[in-house]
């Protein structure tokens, strides 16, 4: 179970007139980790940026390249990745070239076996 969810328990607990701490006593939740707040939204906001900005610039690039290109912020290809798809960020498709159009041959009645006999 993930934090977010154990806190909501925890406050579930504490708005039917536990304690805090019987509640997280009860649903075996740390007290501290109540108020925790992740910094890492802060932490990644500039490298999305910098991220958002490349991407415009040179849209074949895909995460890889990306991290080469991010040089001032360096990081893991998993963590780039992360953040590549949090930013809902991908390379587009490739067009293909305009194709042919070909007719199909049409079939004569004399042409299957067994028809027009």
């Amino acid at each position: 179970m993930k934090a977010h969810a154990r806190r909501q328990q925890v406050a579930y607990g504490v708005k039917r007139g536990l304690s805090q701490r019987r509640a997280c006593t009860l649903f075996s939740v740390a007290r501290s980790s109540l108020t925790y707040r992740s910094r890492m939204h802060t932490k990644d906001l500039p490298v999305i940026e910098a991220m958002r900005r490349l991407s415009s610039q040179y849209p074949r690039f895909g995460y890889r390249r990306m991290q080469v290109m991010l040089g001032s912020h360096l990081m893991s290809a998993d963590r780039v990745y992360r953040l590549w798809c949090k930013a809902a960020l991908q390379v587009p498709k490739k067009r293909q070239a305009g194709r042919c159009i070909t007719t199909q041959a049409t079939t004569r009645i004399g042409s299957e076996p067994g028809v027009g006999l």
